[in-house]
């Protein structure tokens, strides 16, 4: 029975858990709320467990269901990737590549893949945003873009496949006057609250009610990470930030790294993500700029990580 599974089952379990109901999962996916039903009801028979609890006003993943439901995720983005890159290899070059990179990928890494864009498409005009947060994901979803790379992103927005890419070491950091700076050991989230964070805000709507590592009810908040690094250098908060992008502060006394409760040792590792639409992968050229950023150590400690080992396509 389980040879019987197929995508379009678990395409509907994925919706019917996201959503939250069968009734959102069918307008979703524009089918009938019947249809919905019923296909779970199948998968359910087929795999052997219960899914979801139906008892209450809307239905409820069950410890199985919840188990599965990564699973099913795992499989259907597996398969939606192969689909991207067959329809890439088989697609003619793009006449412009347009991507958008996370403001917390190291610039440098970035230029270093650019340089050698250029040498294997010399055709191709490239052009590239850098944005923070959903504003990273707002032009793929509004096809101004072909890909992104991206952090901070909790949710995928329905219709965009996702690749895992490297990770981002992130910090908490002070200015070295700043009184945090003088605290010994871990610092308790009370002291914390004591003093302004600053927080790198969302110009997009896709996060909004959401805040990502927010300790502090006291906040400051800039769209920029330049001037969140003025600001954190001028002693005005205190806030997280991409390790290379204060390696050079930490080493030279400007900022200090501070040891905050419950945060492991190191920091925090920010996945980095490509996200494209699901209908129209990138083409070659995008393809090409995908696999050379996933050349990338897994975890960048440093901006100093360019040492990329590059592979020329042949007959290019």
């Amino acid at each position: 029975m389980l040879d019987g599974v197929s995508l379009d089952q678990l395409r509907i379990f994925l919706a019917a858990a996201d959503e939250g109901s069968f009734s959102a999962a069918a307008r979703r996916l524009s089918r009938t709320q019947s249809a919905v039903s019923e296909t779970m009801g199948n998968l359910e028979t087929q795999l052997g467990v219960v899914l979801f609890d139906r008892s209450g006003r809307y239905p409820r993943l069950t410890t199985e269901g919840s188990v599965l439901l990564a699973d099913a995720r795992s499989v259907v983005a597996g398969v939606d990737g192969m689909k991207a890159r067959a329809k890439g290899m088989a697609g003619g070059l793009e006449a412009e590549l347009t991507a958008v990179i996370d403001v917390f990928f190291p610039i440098a890494v970035t230029a270093e893949v650019a340089r050698e864009f250029r040498a294997q498409f010399p055709a191709t005009p490239l052009r590239l945003y850098v944005e923070a947060l959903g504003g990273a994901v707002q032009p793929v979803m509004g096809g101004r873009a072909s890909f992104g790379l991206v952090g901070f992103l909790p949710t995928l927005p329905t219709g965009l496949t996702a690749e895992r890419v490297t990770s981002v070491a992130l910090i908490m950091v002070a200015a070295a006057n700043h009184p945090l700076a003088s605290c010994r050991g871990v610092i308790p989230r009370d002291e914390l609250a004591r003093h302004v964070q600053l927080v790198l805000t969302d110009r997009s709507a896709l996060s909004a009610g959401r805040d990502f590592g927010v300790m502090s009810p006291s906040t400051w908040r800039l769209a920029d990470l330049f001037a969140k690094h003025a600001f954190l250098l001028s002693g005005l908060g205190w806030g997280g930030m991409p390790v290379h992008t204060v390696a050079q502060d930490i080493a030279e006394g400007r900022l200090v790294e501070l040891s905050i409760e419950d945060m492991p040792s190191g920091g925090l590792q920010l996945p980095m993500t490509a996200v494209y639409r699901t209908s129209d992968p990138p083409g070659p050229a995008g393809r090409w700029m995908i696999e050379q950023l996933k050349r990338c150590p897994k975890t960048i400690p440093n901006e100093k990580c360019v040492d990329l080992t590059f592979h020329r396509p042949e007959g290019r």
